[in-house]
C-alpha cells in the first residue's frame, strides 16, 4: 500500500497580517497531483489542519474543496486527526458523513478503540491508530502533584493509550500510528506555539509500542526522524514556511510503501515547491537600500534586519518603498542598534504623565515615530478606565 504522510497545514495562517490563502490553495492542488501521480492509496494528515480553532469560512471552504476533489478525482482514503490548533469537535463534526467519501476524521481521543481505523473497510490491508492531540489538561487533577510527577503520569497515559490502540488492531495487519505531540530529540523552531503542552518533557520515541511499521507525527514544523526505535518515528513538518526562520531547509511530504507483512519497501521524502518565497535582507542603510534597487524581489515576502548607529525617523518607510518599487513586499523591519545605545530618557517630571511615557516608549520601539492620534486616544481612554476603577 502506498501512503503519503503530511501534517501542520495551518490553513488560515497569516504572516505579519498577510493572508496566505493562495499559497495553501496551490499547496493542496500540488498535493492532489502528487497523490494522482504516485497512485497514493492512503493520505495521513497528523493534526493542525487549521491555524485556529475557529477557522474562517474561506479556510473551511478550501479544506472541504480539497476533500471533495480527493474523493472525486482519486481512489485514495484519508485519515485526518486534530492538532492543538484545531477544535476537535469542529473538525470531527461531519465525521460520519465524510466516511462515505473514504475520509476518516478523529478529533477527540475518548477511547483507544475509537481511534483505530482499518483500511480498506471491505478488505483491510493496514491498521491506523488515528490519535489526535493528547493534552495534559485531559488528565485528572491531583492536588500537590509536582510538574515532574505530572509529566510522568502523562507519559504513562500516553504509553497505555497507544498500547491499547495496538491491542485493538488485527494482529495480521501492518500498523501505523499517528500523533500530534513533542517527542524528545525533536528540533523545534520559533513557529511552533505551545510546543511544551502535552508532556513535552516526558515523551520519548521508545514509549511507542513495538511491532509497528511507522509513526506519522505532526506538531514540529521541520521534517525530521526521531531516533530510538527500529521503525521510523517521523515529523513530516509544515508544508509551507510559517515564519522567516523556516527558510533554511526544504519542506517535504513523505511517500511510503508497505508490504503485506508491514515492511517498508519505499520511504521517500518529496520536496514541496516554494509557492511564495520568503527572504531576509540584512545590513546597514546603504547596503539594504542599494540591494533593494539591484536585487530581484518580485513577488517575495521580505524581512529586513537593519543595522543603524542611531535611530532615524522614516527609514522604515523608505525601505518599504524601495522594495515595493522592485515588486517585493516588506513585512517587517527590525532595527539593530549598537550595544550600549541609550533609549530616550524620561524625566522625573514626566513620570507623572502616562501619555508622555507611552509616546516615548512608542518612539523607542518604532524607529522614532510617535503614535498616531487614534492610538494615543485609545491609550488615554485606557488610563481613564484604570483611574476610575481605583
Amino acid at each position: 500500500m502506498k501512503i503519503l504522510h503530511t501534517a501542520d497545514w495551518h490553513i488560515g495562517q497569516r504572516l505579519h497580517e498577510r493572508q496566505r490563502t493562495d499559497e495553501h490553495e496551490q499547496l493542496l492542488n500540488w498535493l492532489l497531483r502528487k497523490i494522482q501521480e504516485y497512485q497514493v492509496e492512503l493520505l495521513l494528515v497528523s493534526g493542525d489542519i487549521f491555524d485556529t480553532a475557529l477557522p474562517s469560512s474561506e479556510s473551511t471552504n478550501l479544506y472541504y474543496q480539497f476533500l471533495y476533489r480527493l474523493y472525486n478525482e482519486t481512489n485514495a482514503y484519508a485519515v485526518i486527526t486534530a492538532g492543538n490548533h484545531d477544535s476537535p469537535r469542529h473538525l470531527e463534526a461531519p465525521r460520519e458523513f465524510l466516511k462515505m467519501g473514504r475520509i476518516y476524521v478523529v478529533g477527540l481521543a475518548d477511547e483507544p478503540n475509537n481511534c483505530v481505523v482499518t483500511l480498506p473497510s471491505d478488505k483491510p490491508r493496514v491498521a491506523v491508530a488515528a490519535v489526535p492531540f493528547l493534552s495534559e489538561s485531559d488528565l485528572r487533577h491531583l492536588s500537590y502533584e509536582t510538574e515532574v510527577d505530572r509529566n510522568e503520569r502523562y507519559r504513562e497515559w500516553f504509553k497505555t493509550f497507544y498500547a491499547d490502540c495496538v491491542a485493538a488492531m488485527p494482529a495480521e495487519l501492518p500498523k501505523i500510528l499517528m500523533g500530534h505531540l513533542f517527542v524528545q530529540g525533536g528540533k523545534i523552531g520559533d513557529s511552533e506555539r505551545n510546543v511544551q503542552i502535552g508532556g513535552a518533557t516526558a515523551t520519548h520515541a521508545s514509549d511507542f509500542p513495538q511491532n509497528v511499521s511507522y509513526v506519522a507525527l505532526g506538531h514540529l514544523h521541520r521534517p525530521q526522524t526521531i531516533k530510538g526505535t527500529d521503525y521510523p518515528v517521523r515529523y513530516s513538518g509544515s508544508p509551507i514556511p510559517l515564519r522567516f526562520n523556516e527558510t533554511d531547509y526544504r519542506k517535504k511530504v513523505y511517500l511510503l510503501e508497505l508490504s503485506d507483512d508491514g515492511a517498508l519497501i519505499q520511504d521517500e521524502g518529496i520536496e514541496i515547491p516554494i509557492f511564495k518565497e520568503l527572504c531576509t535582507v540584512e545590513g546597514d542603510e546603504v547596503s539594504v537600500l542599494s540591494g533593494a534597487m539591484t536585487g530581484d524581489y518580485a513577488g517575495k515576502y521580505i524581512q529586513v534586519k537593519l543595522k543603524l548607529n542611531t535611530p532615524r525617523v522614516g527609514i522604515s518607510d523608505e525601505i518599504r518603498k524601495a522594495f515595493d518599487e522592485r515588486g517585493g513586499d516588506v513585512l517587517s523591519v527590525e532595527l539593530e542598534l549598537p550595544e550600549g545605545t541609550e533609549a530616550p530618557k524620561i524625566s522625573v517630571e514626566d513620570m507623572k504623565r502616562p501619555e508622555e511615557i507611552f509616546e516615548q516608549f512608542h518612539r523607542t520601539k518604532f524607529d522614532g515615530e510617535p503614535p498616531d492620534d487614534t492610538l494615543m486616544q485609545t491609550f488615554k481612554q485606557l488610563v481613564e478606565m484604570v483611574e476610575d476603577s481605583e
